[in-house]
């Protein structure tokens, strides 16, 4: 796919990764830019800078998704390609509240699910479409001290991975964006724990969204920033127990209290 005269629609684009790839994709020309995001305030000023169109949405709400496909639809026409984006990183193991499992669950797996609901019948009708969903290198590998994260990534690539093989004949593209560390509010200077570790090699929104850009014009599934992502995918089918033994020594050196 590329991105010149097309029409986007990115979630959770107010800033971080979300932001990065609103401003490339301007960049490369697209007729339209949908800038939505839970902060209206922070949607409408990365959308004036680039041109785009801004709009105040929760995805962990479907009548939001719904909404927000109508209002880029009634603005710009068809939607192209769909940034299911939107994410958060809330912390704890099984004791964390119910609350933050849900939300987790909400924002990372039900999102695209309504946002699937809203974009494929259109699509499909068209005969194409792509949909880009941002998971993580932690739904392919985990995230150390944030349960409610790392499982509801895993679900998010999951489901990525069932739109490619259940729509691809009907035209449908599907790529699951799964960086390691994006310096972001998600990710900072004054990050702790392994946080401090992932900084070592995390990148910048706007390298993240080139690499994307990349790997949308060659349609691959996994689109992976960070190379060593997939030699430890490989290594963690490879030989599953070794891999827990090294995630049990990365436990005990940055996130189990000592």
């Amino acid at each position: 796919m590329k991105i010149k005269d097309k029409v986007v629609v990115v979630t959770g684009g107010a800033s971080g990764i979300g932001r990065g790839l609103c401003q490339r994709f301007a960049l490369e020309g697209a007729r339209g830019v949908v800038v939505s995001d839970y902060n209206g305030e922070g949607a409408a000023k990365v959308a004036e800078q680039i041109g785009g169109l801004a709009v105040t949405a929760d995805v962990a709400k479907e009548a939001d998704i719904q909404r927000l496909v109508k209002i880029a639809t009634d603005h710009y026409g068809p939607i192209d390609l769909f940034c299911s984006n939107a994410g958060l990183s809330l912390p704890g193991g099984c004791e964390a509240p119910d609350a933050d499992w849900q939300r987790s669950w909400d924002v990372h797996v039900m999102s695209h699910v309504y946002a699937a609901r809203a974009v494929l019948p259109s699509m499909i009708a068209r005969g194409g479409g792509y949909l880009l969903q941002t998971g993580s290198a932690g739904g392919l590998l985990t995230t150390l001290g944030a349960a409610p994260y790392a499982v509801s990534k895993h679900a998010a690539v999951a489901f990525a991975e069932w739109l490619s093989i259940t729509h691809a004949h009907q035209g449908i593209k599907v790529s699951c964006f799964c960086p390691f560390g994006v310096r972001s509010g998600m990710l900072n200077e004054e990050t702790e724990g392994i946080g401090k570790l992932i900084l070592q090699t995390a990148i910048s929104p706007e390298e993240a969204a080139a690499y994307v850009v990349k790997a949308l014009e060659k349609e691959e599934f996994l689109i992976l920033p960070h190379p060593e992502i997939l030699d430890y995918f490989r290594n963690k089918a490879n030989d599953y127990e070794r891999w827990l033994r090294h995630m049990r020594k990365l436990q005990a050196e940055y996130v189990t209290p000592r």
